[in-house]
């Protein structure tokens, strides 16, 4: 009984341990999603009020100014596509597992990506 429990305890620590060594991974993931958002987001943003004021300068005859602004409202949106469809490829390769559950306990884990279902994993069961 007595191994039982030292057992048991053991595993758990096991278990705490693994989760705070790997949850900065995680949260590192998130961080780096969170800023090339806000990179594509800033680019977006700097292309709209590049071009607004090219039109401006060009409606009170400033062409040069104009066509400065308007060449930088042309880069920011190249950028912009860019990062909009490289942040596309990296979702797109990104595999999802969707746990399955029987009576309150996980029993296995559906593997997606893209859509399609790849395959099922069987969690092991210790009674």
């Amino acid at each position: 009984m007595r191994r039982k429990l030292i057992a048991l305890i053991s595993a758990g620590l096991a278990v705490v341990m693994t989760s705070v060594v790997a949850a900065p991974a995680a949260m590192a993931q998130t961080d780096k999603d969170k800023a090339r958002q806000r990179d594509k987001n800033n680019m977006r943003n700097l292309g709209i009020g590049l071009g607004a004021l090219a039109a401006h300068q060009a409606i009170k005859g400033k062409t040069t100014n104009a066509l400065v602004l308007g060449a930088g409202a042309a880069y920011s949106a190249k950028k912009y596509e860019d990062q909009r469809k490289s942040q596309g490829k990296v979702s797109r390769g990104r595999v999802t597992y969707v746990p399955r559950y029987r009576n309150g306990r996980k029993i296995g884990y559906y593997r997606y990506q893209n859509g399609r279902r790849l395959g099922y994993t069987r969690v092991s069961s210790s009674r």
